[in-house]
């Protein structure tokens, strides 16, 4: 990159939470935590067996809330070029935690949801949430018991925030994909989306994938996006 860019668009997944020591969902034979995705990400599975979705994500809420879970390097160089850059910069995340938030990201779009947020089934009001979710749990607007879901997108649930950011896709020099495959709609179509203003298109992942960007930088995210996104701020002459 021989130029300071205008627009910038970063998508982190999985991958940039990893180092942080919070574990993908998903394992490779489809299982959620040993769980069926239907039990416990689907909208299905919560009308089935409701005590069993709370507490799936109860534990990973419990984990995120723990000590030891903390931003790394690369969440940290997100935020310092957001601070730094006199561009237009959106982070989008795939990730439910907060690790971007922690670090001092501010202009972010959870696509996904946030573990450390809850929704009332009634009247769609999202609330904060630190502590465990039950059926004994009382909405806060409707003063219910049992009226409260994560608020987390679940498989056949669209993902949050689709107009800002096909919007931001659509006028940015520079699309980024940090630490996900890209393979899983609509993050899939994210770079052809970027394409349309003929925009450069960058993966940077922990190892390859069969993904058409225009460049590839493959490492660890706490040793790659720190030393992309600083040669984004100052470029080589």
């Amino acid at each position: 990159m021989n130029s300071i860019p205008q627009s910038v668009v970063a998508l982190t997944g999985a991958g940039i939470s990893a180092e942080s020591g919070i574990s993908t969902f998903r394992a490779a034979d489809g299982l959620w935590e040993n769980h069926p995705v239907v039990e416990v990400a689907t909208p299905e599975g919560f009308d089935c067996n409701p005590p069993l979705v709370y507490e799936f994500y109860n534990q990973r809420r419990r984990q995120l809330l723990s000590d030891e879970i903390k931003p790394n390097p690369a969440h940290t160089a997100l935020a310092k070029f957001e601070h730094e850059f006199n561009g237009s910069f959106l982070l989008v995340t795939q990730n439910v935690d907060n690790l971007h938030e922690r670090a001092g990201s501010q202009n972010l779009l959870h696509m996904h949801g946030e573990l450390l947020k809850m929704r009332c089934l009634n009247s769609e009001m999202v609330y904060d949430l630190r502590q465990d979710l039950n059926l004994d749990s009382e909405c806060k607007c409707c003063r219910s018991p049992g009226n409260l879901r994560p608020h987390i997108v679940w498989f056949g649930e669209m993902p949050f925030h689709m107009n800002e950011i096909n919007t931001a896709l659509e006028a940015c020099d520079i699309f980024i994909a940090i630490g996900t495959s890209g393979n899983v709609y609509p993050a899939s179509g994210f770079y052809q989306k970027a394409r349309i203003r003929k925009a450069t298109t960058v993966e940077l992942n922990l190892e390859a994938t069969d993904s058409s960007f225009d460049e590839h930088i493959y490492g660890p995210a706490s040793k790659v996006v720190p030393a992309y996104f600083e040669q984004l701020l100052r470029p080589s002459s």
